[in-house]
């Protein structure tokens, strides 16, 4: 048995719009001062003010938001009592604003408990509403939490079904303001979850569709939004892209690539999508030595590659870093900056973390301890994948 779990999602041009016929008394928009400076926040505020809905706003969300953040915005929550939570920005707030709204709803939880085998019995105080501001995470529409722990240098993935947002809106104008470089990272990371999403071993026919189309416009889209952040049809198309990819990894899983990203995140703090396309092609590489089938039909779908079989999936993992290349992103470890003394010191915590990372399970060739430390040396050295 399986579930399919998504919020109501308003999208297009101008779902802005629908915070207009919401009602309530009090609402914490969670975001970052970035966006405050940035004016979005007065745009939604503009529309919940039309609701008669008074806004309060907790704006401390840092980049990998902490456990520390959370508890802060929690306690804001409590002593504001808001009957909406709204988490507007990209993955960051909107999962410190998931996180916020258990906690206020749940103070007898610490943020470790939060897992999907527990009942949280939410919405007695509050619902919640999701406002990407960047076209990647997926945020919007998953339940999955990740916060990270700041003292252990490591990332946590929370997370219940019940968390899920009442409401998505996937407005392209909230993200035509994306610089360059902040497109190409959170349109790789939608990318990845498509990808992932379709090749796991949890996926399913439910999800499979939303990846192959999510998939395919971040290819023909992404090097448009990436080159003229004005093209607004390459906007929406990229926004709807990682609504969709969103969808469908967070019904289904992620895999190599997140646990890997996530590591190299937490440790040497570089940006979660940029990191997980560091890590994708490899990854690509290493399961289409045993299980190549589900590489070689994203590669089909795609247009990659119609040869069927590990040299498909092969055409997948380089149309991976060819995107990488057009986008001026990273394609190695090292591309990225990160000298290698630092980095060996660190490799078997990465290791230990990633093998214990959720989005591993779901990998069609699971990788021993070994596997996966020569795994992290290969994509440090850009090393194609031969074992």
């Amino acid at each position: 048995m399986w579930y399919f779990v998504s919020p109501r999602i308003v999208f297009g041009e101008g779902a802005l719009d629908a915070l207009d016929e919401l009602e309530g008394k009090h609402a914490l928009v969670v975001t970052d001062v970035n966006l405050v400076k940035a004016g979005l926040l007065n745009k939604v505020k503009d529309h919940l003010d039309k609701a008669g809905i008074e806004v309060h706003v907790f704006d401390q969300v840092e980049p990998d938001p902490s456990v520390q953040t959370v508890l802060k915005g929690s306690e804001l929550a409590r002593k504001l009592g808001p009957d909406w939570i709204v988490g507007l920005g990209g993955g960051s707030p909107m999962d410190a604003a998931k996180a916020i709204w258990i906690l206020y709803e749940r103070p007898d939880l610490e943020p470790a408990a939060i897992s999907p085998f527990i009942n949280l019995g939410l919405r007695q105080k509050a619902r919640l509403i999701t406002i990407p501001t960047t076209s990647g995470t997926g945020a919007e529409v998953t339940w999955g939490i990740v916060l990270t722990d700041t003292e252990a240098q490591r990332k946590m993935g929370l997370g219940n079904r019940e968390n899920a947002a009442d409401i998505a809106i996937v407005d392209p104008q909230m993200a035509a303001g994306m610089p360059p470089r902040l497109t190409a990272d959170t349109g790789l990371d939608a990318l990845t979850h498509a990808v992932e999403g379709y090749t796991c071993t949890w996926r399913t026919d439910v999800t499979d569709g939303l990846c192959i189309e999510a998939a395919r416009a971040v290819l023909e889209y992404l090097p448009r939004a990436y080159a003229d952040g004005s093209d607004m049809q390459a906007r929406e198309k990229m926004h709807n892209a990682a609504t969709c990819a969103g969808l469908a990894f967070g019904n289904a899983m992620a895999s190599m690539a997140h646990a890997m990203g996530h590591v190299l995140g937490a440790v040497f703090h570089i940006p979660h999508g940029r990191a997980v396309a560091i890590f994708l092609p490899y990854t690509i590489e290493f399961g289409a030595r045993e299980a190549p089938e589900r590489f070689a039909q994203m590669a089909a779908f795609t247009a990659c590659s119609d040869k069927g079989g590990e040299p498909a999936a092969r055409k997948l993992a380089d149309a991976v870093r060819n995107l990488c290349h057009k986008l001026g992103n990273p394609v190695s470890v090292a591309e990225a900056g990160i000298k290698r003394d630092a980095y060996e010191e660190r490799l078997d915590k990465m290791v230990d973390d990633a093998f214990n990372d959720t989005q591993i399970v779901t990998a069609v060739r699971t990788p021993s301890y070994d596997e996966l430390r020569q795994l992290f040396l290969y994509a440090y050295n850009g090393r194609t994948v031969d074992f």
